[in-house]
């Protein structure tokens, strides 16, 4: 009996245990950034992928997205490589047809970071190291480049670690133009057992039944256990934009695991000998069949113990693996930290590790032994019950990827605590280094300033107009903007963040923000915006131009200056160069300081309809468009309840501001 429930509890082990490698498959009609990574000048919108930047004149531009899960293609125990296929539909459009290239690719890579250089580098390699990065690709090139032996500008090749194609067809054999703006639909299909890939090309939905590119490769050697597929593209000095519209993957070939057990495998010892029973006697006979009927359901009882334990046991293992799914798809890319990992990291949480405190909580800098990494850890104040929609915002936030963003790295939610873990900026944030002491001041000069004005403007042009959702950060400051290495600017913090479906009226909420970086209308209808984060731009920008802050108390008297209001005094006088910053010692570019200056107060406009776009500021800034003009006068600003408020009326003076630090946010009612 017992030799039974032994062997049948180890075939429950083993159904209930045995693992391989499984097929995958996934089906995209529109796109939405849950399920993907964007990397570069990539964006999202109205669920098609742009890869590359979307704008009215020549750029050079290189951006990736990338499906967030890794993919099996090797299962190591059955020594098997799978096979795939992928369909998509892309469109390569141009409003310039002189202007050419570069193209577009599909990739499988081991990293899930790949992203290359503009140009003819199809934004899969980095232009100092052209073997960095492993990768398969299939690309659609549009323009010819002698360096990679492409055979011309118009042409479908196979890569495998490097641009220079194995193979490559030329599709307009098959009367497509990649460069036509009409969605073309591709099929490449790779069969492990032929050791074929297939790439398939048509101006429909339907599939041809020639392939357009043949390559007979063995890929088994390439393919490992675990990878990631995605696309990029890439442009150089050209208005060519790459979008993805849909795509569907699939993997196939893994055979679904079973049970290793053969049931004439046993020992001797678990042998079962059925007893002789002998029906000359009745009293025997009784005990016999008694003992029958015991053989028969002892067995049966347990086999319904065994079977209600599988039940329990099974429903358990699935009720584990929707919360580990649903804990994968809160935050997925960014990795899970143990809490004895970063508590070591930052020496047990110690005061000597602190870089700052906010309304958050406080930031650590951590240093993890293994890897050698700098990290900083921010340590939330938030209550048990408020961590939940926390999280839920945190979900979408931490899949943003921009390269003027600090980089969200991973996450821990353990011993009742929220912790995250970001990237380290090692030259502080913004305020710190522009209102350092004088004799440090040039660290700063005006090369690092304008390029700050600038990933700051491109930045929040990811955030209100190229993401799924609109994202308002709300509390724009020179705080809240850290310097990496380079001086390049990152924000941060998206603790007052809120997400919005594009084209819908906001909500009134509680004004939350820091005081001297709100705009007017926010303060009195509490609606944030995309215009309020404007305002709070224009601010910002100012203080980059001018050395200043935004309320500064007058040398010598109790009376307090606006900054916007300063600016706009020495404008409307015919000398807005004045304002600039007195510690450059006149080293900048003046053209470059008054258009800072401008656009600044442009964007610090009490009346929020004239304020500009964020991707216009960008243009602005980059020579791409006409400054806005402004006014000699500032506007004045009437509220609809029939009371005249200016800036020096809601702005008010709040000290601090540091290295990773962010004031508490000043909440105010307005009646």
């Amino acid at each position: 009996m017992t030799q039974k429930i032994i062997l049948l509890f180890t075939l429950f082990l083993l159904i209930f245990t045995t693992s391989r490698t499984e097929c995958i498959g996934f089906d995209f009609t529109s796109f939405n950034i849950r399920n993907l990574t964007l990397l570069g000048d990539s964006h999202l919108r109205d669920g098609v992928i742009g890869l590359t930047k979307e704008l009215g004149v020549p750029s050079s531009s290189a951006g990736t997205v990338i499906y967030n899960k890794p993919i099996g293609f090797y299962d190591a125990d059955a020594n098997f490589t799978a096979s795939f296929s992928t369909r998509f539909s892309f469109s390569i459009t141009n409003i310039n047809p002189t202007s050419s290239g570069d193209g577009l690719s599909f990739f499988l890579s081991p990293d899930n970071q790949t992203l290359g250089s503009p140009g003819g580098y199809l934004g899969l390699v980095n232009s100092s190291q052209l073997t960095k990065n492993k990768f398969l690709a299939v690309e659609f090139d549009t323009r010819l480049d002698s360096v990679f032996k492409d055979p011309n500008a118009h042409h479908v090749g196979f890569d495998i670690e490097s641009l220079i194609s194995i193979k490559t067809a030329n599709p307009a054999s098959e009367g497509i133009n990649l460069k036509s703006g009409k969605s073309i639909t591709a099929w490449i299909e790779y069969k492990n057992e032929e050791c074929r890939l297939r790439v398939f090309l048509s101006n429909s939905s339907s599939k041809p039944s020639k392939a357009l590119l043949d390559v007979g490769v063995d890929l088994s050697s390439y393919l490992k256990e675990a990878m990631f597929v995605g696309f990029s593209g890439s442009t150089e000095g050209s208005t060519e934009l790459h979008l993805i519209e849909n795509w569907s993957f699939n993997t196939s070939g893994f055979v679904p695991a079973r049970p290793r057990f053969n049931p004439h495998n046993v020992s001797d010892s678990s042998v079962i000998v059925s007893p002789n029973i002998s029906l000359s006697d009745s009293g025997n006979g009784r005990h016999s069949r008694l003992g029958l009927g015991l053989g028969i359901a002892g067995p049966a009882f347990f086999c319904a113990v065994i079977a209600v334990f599988g039940f329990f046991s099974l429903r358990k293992w699935r009720r584990i693996r929707t919360q580990k799914s649903i804990k994968a798809e809160l935050l997925t890319g960014p990795r899970e930290f143990s809490y004895k990992e970063l508590k070591t990291a930052t020496k047990g949480f110690h005061s000597s590790r602190i870089i700052g405190n906010g309304a958050f909580g406080t930031v650590y800098k951590a240093f993890c032994i293994s890897s050698g990494n700098i990290s900083a850890v921010k340590r939330s104040k938030h209550s048990h019950e408020g961590k939940t929609e926390f999280l839920a915002e945190l979900s979408i936030i931490a899949r943003l990827r921009h390269k003027n963003l600090v980089q969200l790295q991973g996450w821990c939610v353990e011993k009742g605590e929220l912790l995250l873990v970001y990237d380290f900026m090692p030259n502080g944030s913004l305020d710190k280094l522009l209102y350092q002491e004088s004799s440090e001041a040039s660290l700063l000069n005006w090369s690092h300033r304008y390029n700050i004005a600038v990933g700051l403007a491109s930045v929040l042009t990811y955030l209100h107009q190229e993401c799924e959702q609109q994202v308002i950060h709300r509390d724009i400051k020179t705080g809240n903007v850290l310097l990496d290495g380079n001086f390049n600017a990152r924000l941060g913090d998206f603790g007052l963040a809120k997400l919005m479906d594009h084209d819908k009226s906001p909500v009134s909420t509680l004004t939350a923000g820091t005081m001297g970086y709100l705009a007017p209308e926010y303060l009195q209808y509490g609606k944030a915006t995309e215009k309020t984060d404007v305002f709070s731009y224009g601010v910002v920008i100012l203080e980059v131009a001018c050395g200043r802050r935004p309320i500064e108390r007058e040398p010598g008297t109790q009376k307090m200056v606006n900054l916007v209001d300063w600016v706009w005094g020495l404008h409307s006088q015919g000398k807005i160069i004045e304002a600039a910053d007195n510690r450059l010692n006149g080293e900048f570019k003046e053209e470059e300081m008054k258009k800072l200056l401008l656009v600044g107060l442009s964007c610090a406009n009490p009346d929020s309809s004239t304020r500009p776009s964020m991707r216009k500021v960008l243009q602005i800034l980059n020579n791409e468009a006409e400054p806005a003009l402004v006014p000699k006068m500032k506007p004045s600003l009437t509220f609809s309840c029939g009371f005249s408020l200016t800036v020096d009326d809601i702005i008010i003076e709040e000290e601090g501001g540091g290295e990773w630090e962010t004031s508490r946010p000043t909440i105010v009612q307005i009646d």
